[in-house]
């Protein structure tokens, strides 16, 4: 392991920090989609060439960067929020940073990334999705379309909550209130126009529109094909319009 990277292990989980060789004071912490996956000597982060070198980009910046497993495929339960809480209460301890962070987080990883904002007052300084989940409910009601995957999504769920098969359909209907942006924390969705598991109607559109109803900040941004190197400039670029105030 390189001198710019740290790795240590919470509940079980593994973690790992990306340090800058110019520190800039602020960090970004990373919330994975289904397939992200931490262990103690690699990531999907670091395996995959398109997150790395967004990685890369934000470091050269001077972000700390920093993610943990979070118990794989958490569908945003309470234990991966509680964990991810942790996580940035660790690095803090340990690394020279302003408690303010910005959020990145792709698809599944939306889901937990919303409840530690709402949990978080005070501490956020913006956030990205990179084609997110931001609707259990409405994901789970689309996967039912498709008997391939409707049986590994039950599965996943009712471990990821703890209840039975029979039981998911009235958790989905209580946990919604959860994944509903409560603080008016600055917010850019990126969403690929083809291509999404998590379609822009279901999840994107209807996050964006609660927000505004709100008077949250929010944008979205959608990419053509072909055009996802374009986020790694614009993704530092706003994080940097919220690092004015302290």
């Amino acid at each position: 392991m390189s001198i710019e990277e740290r790795s240590f292990s919470l509940d079980g989980q593994w973690n790992t920090i990306h340090l800058p060789e110019q520190p800039n004071g602020f960090a970004v912490m990373i919330f994975g989609d289904c397939n992200h996956f931490v262990d103690n000597h690699t990531s999907l982060w670091k395996q995959n060439s398109e997150r790395f070198t967004l990685i890369q980009t934000l470091m050269k910046m001077g972000y700390t960067v920093f993610y943990s497993h979070l118990y794989g495929r958490n569908w945003g339960n309470p234990e991966a929020v509680n964990l991810a809480r942790r996580v940035y209460r660790y690095v803090l301890k340990y690394e020279v940073l302003n408690p303010k962070i910005h959020i990145l987080a792709e698809g599944m990883g939306a889901l937990t990334a919303i409840d530690f904002i709402n949990d978080m007052d005070g501490y956020i300084r913006s956030a990205i999705f990179i084609n997110p989940c931001l609707d259990l409910k409405g994901h789970f009601q689309q996967e039912k379309q498709n008997k391939l995957f409707l049986k590994r999504i039950r599965k996943e769920i009712s471990q990821a909550y703890r209840v039975e098969i029979e039981q998911i359909d009235g958790l989905l209907e209580k946990e919604m209130s959860r994944f509903t942006l409560k603080r008016n924390v600055p917010i850019n969705i990126f969403h690929d126009a083809t291509g999404s598991v998590y379609p822009l109607k279901v999840h994107g559109r209807p996050f964006e529109n609660s927000c505004l109803e709100k008077g949250f900040y929010v944008t979205l941004t959608i990419q053509m094909p072909g055009k996802s190197a374009e986020r790694y400039t614009a993704i530092p670029k706003f994080f940097s319009r919220f690092e004015s105030i302290l």
